[in-house]
């Protein structure tokens, strides 16, 4: 019999103001203060259990211990997520939305994708000449753009880009308090009532897309029970299409800092070879800050290396963390894209946007959507783009979730 020894544990009644002190760094600060990848603080008032690791992560994934049932805090759900959204679903529901999502993840789908990002950058930069602009801001209008024509919104380009602020909202001020998470609850509101609109208008046959777009396929997705899903519940899920592609401009705004820190990596990448750049890209996402970490809870009560979790714990895996361990990347701090060019992949040592299997399991369905916007970027920026950089502070914030560099990064074109 396993022999049960007590977990590290943070003294103090509450510790949540301290993780929005330190931000991508509190885990990580615990894993170094108590000599533990598993530890035990407070955090909105009540326990949770702290994991970081390649080990930790498979545990947390194992859905027999954990459930995401009422894992993201009310806030979070009202912002962020969504209420009744995929990621707070569990064992058969899940995978039976998952596969939604799933679905779209089509070679020709992500080709559309692609060719989508680069005429839109196009046409953004095509009146631009010899200026300053703010490439988190480009990127975010660029991307609202992208995502409604890839979903197909039937909308012209002035109607997608007044959306951009809202859907931002949702994931810049999700762990925000006050006035700035009212504002984006706010946003919230207004983008599921503009997302029900469209759902009716599919439904009832008023508007007339293709079967095989996004808005169509969400708005006559069955549940297990051979029912249409709630017209808010797929106002939901098409947002969490639509706004986490607009959140790949926080990427951009780093991947655009990395090209500028790293300028011999940059010089050496042959820009037309697929390998070297989706290197580069995964070293942006491994090395800057995204998703500082995932939330479960645990199922029933079990043992796991001697440490007791209990039923009902709220329990993190810290992302940043693990693709910053040093027992899984050597030099973890440095930026080394070709650490990726022999990497035998694991679901759960390279986990930028979570872990885990990708049809069964929690991983972001949207992480390809990620790397293909991504590597059609940077190709544009070498390739079609002259800029330089402005004077400006090169440098981010690890306590900012998400963490814009400080300036916003500023290119002259």
């Amino acid at each position: 019999m396993e022999n049960n020894h007590p977990m590290p544990k943070e003294k103090g009644i509450d510790h949540t103001i301290q993780l929005l002190k330190e931000g991508y760094h509190f885990i990580m600060n615990r894993k170094e203060k108590f000599d533990s990848r598993v530890f035990e603080t407070h955090l909105l008032g009540e326990k949770a259990i702290c994991l970081v690791g390649k080990e930790e992560a498979e545990l947390f994934y194992d859905e027999t211990k954990f459930t995401r049932k009422d894992a993201a805090p009310s806030r979070v759900k009202k912002t962020l997520f969504g209420e009744g959204g995929v990621q707070g679903l569990d064992d058969a529901p899940h995978h039976h939305r998952k596969a939604m999502f799933m679905s779209l993840m089509t070679e020709e789908k992500l080709q559309q994708l692609k060719q989508l990002t680069k005429e839109e950058w196009e046409k953004e930069f095509r009146q631009i000449q010899d200026e300053n602009i703010v490439v988190y801001e480009k990127a975010k209008s660029v991307l609202t753009r992208v995502a409604m024509k890839w979903v197909e919104i039937p909308v012209e380009d002035t109607e997608a880009d007044k959306w951009s602020d809202e859907l931002a909202d949702m994931f810049e001020k999700a762990a925000s308090i006050g006035p700035k998470h009212w504002k984006s609850r706010y946003s919230r509101s207004k983008m599921e009532e503009w997302m029900e609109d469209w759902i009716e208008k599919v439904r009832s046959g008023k508007v007339s897309i293709s079967e095989s777009a996004p808005l169509y396929q969400f708005s006559f997705h069955k549940d297990l029970d051979g029912e249409l899903l709630d017209k808010q519940i797929v106002a939901v899920e098409l947002l969490n299409l639509l706004r986490p592609i607009v959140a790949i401009a926080v990427y951009i705004d780093l991947l655009m800092l990395a090209m500028h820190d790293n300028k011999d990596e940059v010089a050496q990448m042959n820009i037309d070879d697929e390998k070297q750049v989706t290197n580069f890209i995964q070293e942006v996402r491994r090395f800057y800050p995204f998703f500082p970490f995932a939330g479960a809870r645990v199922k029933e009560t079990f043992t796991w290396n001697g440490y007791v979790f209990e039923e009902g714990t709220l329990t993190l895996l810290d992302l940043y963390g693990t693709n910053h361990d040093p027992a899984i990347w050597e030099n973890p701090n440095q930026f080394q894209p070709s650490r990726f060019h022999d990497w035998s992949r694991s679901p759960f040592d390279f986990i930028p946007q979570g872990g885990g299997e990708y049809l069964i399991g929690h991983r972001c369905a949207g992480e390809w959507i990620t790397v293909d916007i991504l590597k059609t970027t940077i190709k544009f920026f070498v390739q079609q783009l002259a800029f330089t950089y402005p004077k400006q502070k090169f440098e981010y914030d690890n306590n900012d979730i998400p963490p814009l560099p400080k300036c916003e990064i500023r290119l002259r074109a």
